[in-house]
């Protein structure tokens, strides 16, 4: 009995320590993290390419702001679904874009289909190049953000190891 807690105590510990991806949640960069008025896309999309090629990831550029409802209640479900949050970032980098009267990022976006609503999402390959223009209304079910919405489309985005 005691060899097998202390198996279980051991396997526990090894998981614990080991990384939640390639890239922890809690040390991603700020472009990653908030809607920022004063951030440069242009830089950030730079910083994110440079980060999405070294990690053969694709980037995920969300548009929205700290005005935006549905950009607060896309975090609030992020925050209640770890796991998802996870996926999301071992899928993507994510790169927020700020959408706002005080500042639109037009210059930035003026190569972008335009969007639908906010939040709004573009898929970009690791190279800058958008992919796929993503509604978020299609995340919804019932008024509410979707677990298995959100898996397909990260299923339909990951880049297979090269």
């Amino acid at each position: 009995m005691l060899k097998r807690l202390t198996l279980i105590l051991l396997l526990a510990s090894a998981f614990h320590s080991m990384p939640l991806s390639a890239e922890s949640v809690q040390s991603l960069p700020p472009y990653s993290t908030q809607f920022d008025e004063q951030r440069d896309p242009f830089k950030d999309g730079a910083a994110a390419i440079e980060l999405a090629s070294q990690t053969n990831r694709r980037i995920l550029i969300d548009l929205g702001g700290d005005w935006c409802v549905w950009c607060h209640k896309m975090d609030a479900f992020f925050d209640a679904n770890p796991d998802l949050k996870q996926r999301l970032h071992q899928t993507f980098v994510l790169l927020r874009v700020n959408v706002s009267d005080a500042n639109p990022n037009s210059e930035f976006l003026q190569s972008f289909p335009k969007p639908l609503g906010y939040p709004h999402m573009y898929v970009s390959d690791k190279n800058g190049s958008v992919l796929w223009s993503q509604d978020t209304a299609d995340f919804l079910k019932d008024g509410e953000y979707n677990r298995e919405a959100f898996i397909a489309f990260f299923d339909r985005w990951q880049t297979q190891n090269e």
